[in-house]
């Protein structure tokens, strides 16, 4: 099969379809991979990288869509990039489609076959692909959150664990799931006091 990789084009994104571990995996398996050009920088990864595990690296994402079978991206399609979706093509990425109507009509208008990694269920009910980020979104959060308290940037001047003599912050989580479990992890390890509001028990 041909599998292609085009780099992310979404703005502030910068991960990749397929590291080379995977893509060598691929192609031992016997499918041939293309990758665009620079598609790994944004991770740390060269062309160089892709190449010495039997990719073959194309100038632009172009010659990606005109001649994959199957497109592994990190983020849904843009509007670009899905004017260069064909009939039977298949896209395995994150689609979030309940928030994009429009993006909804352009891929069933298309004809690509689209699976969307977050609804990717394993036979005991969980959702292999969707749970790794949600561990990365709820370990980033607390950061996040404690830089927009910093002073320098228009916060209250707060620091998530205290300091002599101050209280450490009280942080609040909403959903005790994968994310917010790894929030409240993060949180109470720098020094907060955490709650943590869910349904489930």
């Amino acid at each position: 099969m041909l599998v292609g990789v085009p780099k992310e084009i979404k703005d502030s994104e910068y991960r990749v379809g397929l590291v080379p571990s995977a893509v060598r995996e691929l192609t031992t398996s016997g499918h041939h991979l293309l990758i665009e050009t620079n598609a790994g920088l944004g991770a740390g990864l060269t062309d160089a990288d892709y190449r010495s595990v039997g990719a073959e690296i194309v100038p632009d994402a172009d010659q990606i869509y005109a001649r994959s079978e199957l497109i592994v991206k990190v983020k849904e399609p843009l509007a670009p990039e899905r004017k260069k979706l064909k009939t039977g093509q298949v896209l395995f990425t994150y689609l979030h489609l309940a928030a994009d109507p429009q993006q909804t009509a352009d891929l069933m208008g298309s004809g690509v076959i689209a699976i969307a990694y977050e609804t990717v269920t394993s036979a005991q009910g969980s959702l292999p692909l969707l749970t790794p980020m949600s561990e990365v979104a709820g370990r980033m959060a607390p950061h996040v959150g404690a830089r927009c308290l910093e002073k320098g940037n228009g916060g209250r001047g707060v620091l998530l664990g205290g300091v002599p003599g101050v209280p450490p912050a009280d942080v609040a989580i909403l959903g005790g799931g994968v994310a917010g479990s790894h929030a409240a992890l993060i949180s109470a390890g720098m020094g907060a006091t955490v709650t943590v509001i869910d349904r489930n028990p």
